[in-house]
């Protein structure tokens, strides 16, 4: 039984790196029935392409997605940097997907703004051969990543990401966040819009951001990124959600239960018990009877003497 979803935002899937979790993405896309999905960028990753690397999953991915529009479904894909090839054929409409740069919705009752969030990076601006690096080093960070966890996870210890972990304690990762999300949320508002919807920084997050002098606030929102948090927006009934995959998988976990017992395994325990007890009491008496006859003998030989 899928999930019924009024709207998902999934974005940083990298589909075509050794990063994409594509097999929890696949869970995912085959437990929802969202009535609009936009792809908010960095779907396909045209930087880090290789011709000998395009597994099965990350195409079964592909079609999963379009398998949505085949149903009905109104399909967004906003191009971000690393698919910033297919800008050139931006608004383009095949059936029920559209190909656009960014795009505004009404969405319970708001103005809502989507967009990937490249253009707020200054690297991928004025350096894009410096942003492309960053790309390539951070791929195999997450590769060498990916082989600690899969060790973690045999000594039964919890994954780390080290991605993350750079981020949170060098001051300008951290403030390069802040800037970003000031920035969209500023560009959002200008263009009238009460939430603003990005991807970009593989950071999920979903907060309160002041405009205008601190007069206003305007809702930010990021869906993440399936190369580490593997996350989705969500907004069903008039209200934004974060799906994060590994809490949900953890929930779904079957718990180890003690297997109950059946009236016969019942019955039949039962009587083993009371053969027990019977086999018991037999030993018993049998172990009195030799000793009473022990002892009649003792008595009977020191009356010979």
């Amino acid at each position: 039984m899928r999930k019924r979803v009024d709207l998902v935002v999934l974005s940083d899937l990298h589909l075509g790196t050794y990063g994409c979790q594509a097999e929890e993405l696949l869970a995912y896309l085959k437990s929802i029935d969202p009535g609009v999905l936009i792809l908010n960028g960095d779907i396909l990753d045209c930087w880090q392409f290789k011709k000998g690397f395009f597994p099965g999953s990350h195409l079964e991915v592909i079609r999963q997605l379009t398998r949505f529009a085949a149903r009905g479904k109104a399909v967004f894909y906003l191009t971000g940097n690393h698919d910033d090839i297919l800008r050139r054929f931006s608004d383009l409409h095949l059936g029920q997907i559209q190909l656009l740069d960014q795009l505004i919705l009404q969405v319970g009752g708001k103005k809502v703004l989507f967009f990937h969030g490249d253009a707020f990076d200054v690297s991928i601006r004025h350096a894009r051969w410096l942003a492309q690096l960053g790309g390539t080093t951070y791929e195999w960070l997450i590769r060498l990543n990916r082989l600690i966890n899969a060790l973690l996870f045999r000594m039964g210890r919890p994954r780390v990401s080290f991605s993350q972990r750079i981020k949170r304690s060098v001051k300008k990762a951290v403030r390069f966040v802040s800037d970003f999300e000031q920035a969209s949320v500023e560009y959002g508002h200008q263009q009238g819009c009460q939430v603003v919807v990005c991807g970009h920084i593989h950071q999920p997050g979903m907060r309160m951001v002041p405009v205008a002098n601190g007069e206003r606030e305007v809702l930010y929102l990021n869906s993440g990124d399936w190369v580490e948090n593997l996350t989705a927006l969500e907004h069903h009934e008039g209200q934004w959600s974060l799906y994060k995959h590994e809490e949900q998988a953890q929930a779904l976990k079957p718990k180890a239960k003690t297997p109950s017992k059946s009236p016969v395994n019942r019955v039949r325990e039962e009587v083993f018990t009371q053969l027990d007890q019977v086999a018991s009491l037999q030993l018993l008496l049998e172990r009195e009877r030799q000793l009473l006859a022990k002892q009649g003998n003792n008595s009977g030989l020191s009356g010979e003497y």
